[in-house]
């Protein structure tokens, strides 16, 4: 049994999972100075972690007009729209060839009306309305890129009424990072109108050290795969991915989140079970809740998980900290997000393939031992009174226990 990495926190010495003692802290590998352009100022937007949807994960460069279309109906009529999902964003394949003058437009055999009739709909739904472009000469589809047209581009997205960018990493050569990231910012800001930015350069330039005024998003990994666990054929499952996300927790903080990727939950690759655990881990990390399913077509068991309000909650908590591991015991570990108003998320995870008991102690929340919250299943939607010391379940394989402590 191992006690984990520590950087802002100062959790207590001695903590423990069900009985283990802990070894010394490790240092943190990436403490750098944030930025090597102190005078630069953030755009004042996510100050929440941002929830929408996104085309990627089901439809790939399959999309369409009527894809967007139909999915911004069903996050209204579903419920999302109400939990809080808020942008609807096109990814990759949208793009057709510039013009003469170098303005990029739309693929006009799948978006015969034009972006800005699209976002206009979206936007008449109540939602907000996201594209997705390219730091490179191309984007990982092969469409045309940003490179050389940033100021034209964002230009042309705030025209066109976007609300969000997701902006991509690929065909960049020898491209510096900061550079080409602060560069679409700048231009972004230029228009006048409020674009989030979600920075998707994969975690390869470490842009949580550089990128706290540049982004407001920054992907620390790969592209997520719908499965599990990592392995040969399947390099990042999703618990791999949770893996290299969970240390930046220290980089996080309102209008600035570690992006572990956008969310699986729907797709099929995985079982309910595990669905579930994915939504609650992205949410205790503060993650963007960015759904990536058929929203159109989903079963009442996906919508369930992906309309929790008490997880959402937990997410979308003001105090705007990312959760991470405080103790691990083999296949079980203990997970803390510290809420506003002194409360505690607490996540128990089983990453085995039995049902194991795992205990939190006090001690490992930076609480008083002798302290009496009260605890709430935010899964079961059940209070479960108060607790003194510790809290302690069986949870199944693949599974968590998430309960929220309050004084």
């Amino acid at each position: 049994m191992r006690k984990l990495p520590r950087v802002m926190l100062g959790l207590m010495a001695g903590a423990s999972l069900v009985g283990a003692a802990c070894a010394e802290d490790a240092p943190d590998p990436n403490r750098l100075p944030p930025s090597q352009e102190p005078g630069r100022t953030a755009n004042g937007l996510a100050l929440t972690p941002p929830m929408g949807w996104n085309s990627w994960n089901k439809f790939a460069c399959k999309v369409n007009e009527q894809v967007i279309r139909e999915t911004a109906d069903s996050l209204v009529a579903s419920g999302m729209k109400d939990a809080g999902y808020q942008y609807v964003v096109i990814d990759d394949c949208w793009q057709g060839a510039r013009d003469k003058d170098g303005f990029i437009t739309a693929d006009a055999s799948r978006f015969p009306s034009g972006i800005k009739a699209l976002a206009d709909y979206v936007h008449s739904k109540g939602l907000k309305f996201g594209i997705y472009s390219d730091a490179g000469r191309l984007t990982c589809g092969k469409r045309p890129g940003s490179q050389g047209h940033e100021y034209q581009d964002a230009a042309t997205y705030a025209r066109w009424g976007v609300d969000y960018l997701k902006y991509d990493w690929c065909s960049t050569g020898t491209r510096n990072a900061e550079e080409a990231y602060a560069l679409m910012a700048d231009a972004l800001r230029a228009t006048g109108r409020p674009i989030v930015f979600s920075m998707c350069e994969w975690g390869q330039n470490k842009a949580w050290l550089w990128a706290e005024k540049i982004g407001n998003l920054w992907r620390t990994t790969g592209d997520i795969t719908d499965k599990w666990d990592g392995t040969v054929t399947y390099s990042n499952g999703m618990m791999r991915i949770v893996d290299q996300n969970e240390p930046l927790w220290p980089y996080a903080g309102p209008g600035h989140w570690n992006d572990p990727d956008m969310l699986e939950v729907g797709n099929g690759g995985m079982t309910t079970e595990e669905y579930r655990t994915h939504f609650s881990l992205w949410s205790t990390m503060a993650a963007p809740l960015i759904a990536g399913n058929d929203v159109a077509r989903m079963t009442p068991e996906i919508r369930a998980i992906l309309t929790n309000r008490e997880v959402i909650a937990v997410d979308q908590d003001a105090l705007g900290r990312q959760g991470h591991r405080v103790a691990k015991d083999g296949d079980g570990e203990v997970w803390m997000k510290p809420l506003a108003g002194g409360g505690r998320a607490l996540l128990l995870l089983n990453r085995g393939d039995t049902p194991r008991t795992i205990r939190a102690d006090w001690a490992m929340l930076d609480l008083p031992p002798a302290l009496k919250l009260s605890a709430r299943d935010v899964w079961a939607h059940r209070d479960l009174g108060q607790k003194a010391s510790s809290y302690a379940v069986s949870v199944a394989p693949h599974a968590v226990s998430m309960v929220v402590l309050r004084p």
